[in-house]
């Protein structure tokens, strides 16, 4: 039997053991967690038992201290106060390896489908209201209660996102512990820790809860709900949900962040900059040999300039999928072969980046063709005293939570709930843009007045001097529901990206069809007008992305050439002299965009690429010079 025992812990430690020490789980309690999961053993109740605690009359007089646990308890909900307490008469050791309890999960699900779920799954809207105080007696749920549900949910929220699989399946997923786990109360002197763990045999993620000292019948269980951070005003931030208050004395002034900033960025990027380069010279009839892994290059690159080949030491263009990592080496080694990446171009493709040296060009509050943005990691306290700043003054809070580096509108969300915004900050690293909640509108037959949005291939020749080139067709998407701001997890409504999401209508209007249409909606403003301002953005966003030296900036490597696609909208706004105007909003700039439709509708697409980034021929091309 011992034999069986170790072998199991073996294997439970070989596929978990990684999980447990990043969560700090001491080692001394894996073996009966082993076990524990194994036989599902659900022993907290041998142990633990929920108390309530009554709210405590003005008139009636009570000690100081007691006081001060009232005024301290962060319970959430409205409903009556809950603890948990040590029910055991013997007490609890930290030092038994048994100390160690499974916590299971009530309900676990990804935001967007959160109110779908209290809708149609059986009991759980009533077991939720119950959980989180808020009455609902009836058997059809109703959406008044599943409203409150949904706001009162981020205050019982916890995650954990999976480590493999796609990217759909990396979106982090949100959870409710049971009535125990949710019973217990947050402490800044914790006398437990927690931690949700996947249990990969059962694909089924349970809490596990052990104490941090020994405790005697009676004393409270606690966890500290801001685990790990140490800053003071942090904490207090991360703390609003369950103990509200105001932090209007933080100025929400969010300068550009220090060069140290950038240099840690590169350093975790493991990108090593190039040296300085001559910039190579090609004769005026030079073949160049290219080698890439990009298909929709390998099928439709058909200029006689370009070969392909399949040996990358002979290629006189490395035109790769994957981000080029060693510079140094390539500018060493081999300074005439071009790459089609910029060292350093993260600035402009990471959205907290982006924001980051947007500053440049409109200051603290940004330019005006972004939307005001707050890295939810560093910036948190200035984003919330902004936020209830906006409260103050009455004007519309909608904001929309971006994960840094994902595209698709992937782990997106819009919402005008604060908790919402702070919870969202623990599952991945994320932004918060001021959503644009004056849209300028698009009319379709069939649906009425919707959200697009506009994407741009713009093509960089060179950072320093800076040589920029917008491709002449641009794409249009569209919502596929008349736009108002609220229902807002409705996807169809509020996203233009609906070509990953399955049996959703994809609307497809050519840029040369699109352009009459919007004329004749907008009379006042001719195309010509509105894509002036475009690429009045995209200069000035490029010029300052390449206004400093690497890592602060791109760097002006003479061997880089790129192509990135950049997403906007246009939003109603007033200029100096009062006029109503449309101003661009770019959204976000991505690297090796998918170039599917452009290929198919415009068969020369890659030849004009490769001839204004490689040959500087414009001529016969269908691009325009912005910079």
């Amino acid at each position: 039997m011992a034999g069986d025992s170790e072998e199991a812990l073996a294997a439970f430690v070989a596929l978990h053991g990684a999980a447990l020490r990043a969560s700090q789980v001491p080692t001394q309690y894996w073996e009966s967690l082993s076990r524990k999961l194994r036989g599902e053993v659900f022993d907290a109740g041998d142990y633990f038992g929920i108390m309530q605690v009554e709210e405590v009359d003005e008139e009636e007089e009570v000690d100081e201290e007691m006081e001060e646990q009232f005024k301290k308890k962060p319970n959430p909900g409205n409903g009556p106060c809950f603890k948990v307490i040590v029910t055991n008469e013997n007490g609890l050791q930290a030092s038994n390896p048994d100390s160690v309890f499974l916590i299971d999960h009530a309900w676990t699900y990804r935001v967007e489908h959160a109110r779908q779920q209290l809708r149609i799954v059986p009991g759980l809207l009533h077991r939720m209201a119950n959980l989180m105080g808020i009455p609902f007696h009836g058997e059809v749920p109703d959406e008044g209660s599943i409203e409150q549900v949904v706001q009162e949910m981020w205050k019982y929220n916890q995650t954990y996102q999976l480590s493999q699989g796609t990217a759909e399946e990396k979106v982090p997923v949100w959870y409710i512990m049971d009535e125990f786990g949710s019973r217990i109360q947050h402490s800044d002197q914790p006398s437990f820790a927690a931690a949700p763990l996947f249990y990969m045999p059962q694909q089924i993620a349970y809490t596990v809860l052990w104490p941090l000292r020994d405790l005697e019948t009676g004393d409270e269980v606690t966890r500290d709900y801001t685990y790990g951070e140490t800053d003071r005003l942090i904490r207090k931030c991360v703390l609003l949900p369950w103990v509200p208050t105001e932090v209007l004395d933080v100025s929400c002034f969010t300068p550009e962040p220090p060069d140290e900033h950038y240099q840690a960025i590169l350093a975790e990027n493991k990108e090593k900059l190039p040296v300085a380069i001559n910039p190579p010279v090609y004769a005026k009839d030079k073949v160049f040999k290219v080698f890439t892994d990009i298909q929709q290059v390998l099928n439709n690159l058909t200029h006689p300039r370009f070969v392909f080949t399949d040996n990358e030491g002979e290629a006189d263009i490395l035109y790769n999928f994957s981000h080029f990592k060693d510079y140094r080496k390539l500018s060493e080694e081999r300074p005439e072969v071009m790459v089609n990446q910029f060292p350093c171009e993260n600035l402009l493709t990471v959205k907290d980046c982006l924001a980051s040296i947007a500053r440049r060009a409109g200051g603290p509050d940004g330019p005006k063709w972004l939307p005001r943005t707050f890295n939810l990691q560093t910036e948190l306290p200035q984003f919330i005293s902004y936020f209830q700043q906006r409260d103050r003054r009455g004007e519309d809070n909608h904001w929309i939570c971006k994960p840094w580096n994902l595209a698709r509108s992937l782990d997106t969300h819009i919402t005008n709930n604060l908790n919402s915004i702070i919870r969202h900050r623990e599952s991945s690293p994320k932004v918060v843009c001021k959503y644009i909640e004056d849209p300028v509108l698009f009319e379709r037959e069939d649906t009425g007045l919707v959200k697009f949005d506009v994407r741009y291939v713009v093509l960089l020749r060179s950072a320093r001097p800076l040589q920029l080139y917008s491709y002449d067709v641009f794409w249009l998407r569209f919502s596929n529901r008349a736009f108002s701001l609220d229902d807002l997890d409705d996807y169809e409504k509020h996203f233009t990206v609906m070509n990953y999401a399955p049996g959703v209508t994809l609307k497809q209007v050519h840029c040369e069809d699109f352009i009459p249409l919007f004329e004749k909606q907008y009379p006042e403003y001719p195309w010509t007008m509105v894509q002036a301002s475009i690429f009045t953005a995209f200069a000035d966003l490029f010029q300052v992305a390449s206004s400093k030296p690497a890592p602060l900036g791109i760097c002006d490597y003479p061997s880089s050439r790129a192509i990135y696609a950049i997403d906007l909208m246009l939003k109603w706004d007033t200029s100096r002299d009062g006029k109503k105007i449309m101003q661009p909003q770019i959204l976000e700039v991505n690297f090796n965009p998918d170039c599917d439709r452009a290929c198919q509708y415009h068969p020369t697409f890659f030849n004009d690429v490769f001839s204004t980034l490689f040959l500087d021929e414009t001529d016969n091309c269908h691009v325009t010079r912005i910079v």
